[in-house]
């Protein structure tokens, strides 16, 4: 059974890092392209990056451009998301998905299957 779980969220500082991680089961990251997300209280759930397993292309959202960067341990089926100079505005629960498939995309309909999420706040 596929299945994604989050973990390294926590409480941070302006300014601080945090390293979230997503560990896959069931299936092997070599087909799939991998997402992280994030839903804040009140607001849609966005695209925050994504990779595609085969040869590591990346993209990301504009608002975390230069701040965040994801990558991606095939060898232990994982895929983290870095997360430096962090803002209160980015406090969110933070989601990992996979889609099968190459292309690269932050749409949320894109994605078949999801994690549960881990919560990450950004407060002093």
């Amino acid at each position: 059974q596929l299945q994604l779980v989050e973990s390294g969220g926590g409480l941070v500082q302006p300014g601080g890092s945090l390293r979230l991680s997503c560990a896959a089961s069931g299936f092997t990251l070599d087909y799939y392209v991998i997402g992280w997300f994030r839903q804040a209280p009140g607001k849609e759930r966005e695209g925050v990056s994504c990779i595609r397993s085969s040869n590591n292309s990346t993209y990301y959202a504009d608002s975390v451009k230069g701040r965040f960067a994801i990558s991606g341990d095939n060898a232990k089926n994982t895929v983290n998301l870095e997360m430096n100079s962090l803002k209160p505005e980015d406090t969110a629960i933070y989601y990992c998905a996979a889609r099968r498939g190459v292309g690269l995309t932050l749409a949320t309909s894109a994605y078949e299957h999801w994690g549960q999420g881990t919560q990450v706040t950004v407060s002093s």
